[in-house]
C-alpha cells in the first residue's frame, strides 16, 4: 500500500510541476498574433490595417452593391493577425481597420 501511494504522489508531481512551469514562462510562437483593443491601437503599428490574404480588397457600399474603394494605405497581409482582428472588420471585406 505504501508503494502504491509512493507512486501516485510521485505521478500527480510530475503532472503538476510542468503545468506550473508552462503558467511561469508563456512560449510565443510563429502562429501567436496580437489582438488590439481598436482601430486606433491597431493603426499605431499597422497604418493600412490587416488583411487575410492578399486577394481581398478595400469595399464600400455604394447603392447597396458593394464596390471596390479606394486605399490610402497598404494593409499589412496576415491571416493569424486578421483572424485576432477579425473584430475590427466592420464591412466584413476581409480587412480589418482599413484606412
Amino acid at each position: 500500500m505504501r508503494r502504491t501511494l509512493a507512486a501516485v504522489v510521485t505521478a500527480a508531481a510530475l503532472l503538476v510541476v510542468p503545468a506550473a512551469a508552462a503558467q511561469a514562462a508563456p512560449v510565443h510562437t510563429a502562429a501567436h498574433a496580437t489582438s488590439y483593443k481598436n482601430c486606433t491601437a491597431l493603426h499605431k503599428k499597422y497604418a493600412g490595417g490587416v488583411a487575410k490574404s492578399s486577394k481581398v480588397h478595400n469595399t464600400k457600399t455604394s447603392h447597396g452593391k458593394k464596390v471596390r474603394a479606394a486605399s490610402t494605405y497598404k494593409p499589412k497581409v496576415s491571416a493569424a493577425l486578421y483572424a485576432a482582428n477579425k473584430k475590427l472588420d466592420r464591412d466584413k471585406d476581409g480587412i480589418a481597420c482599413e484606412r
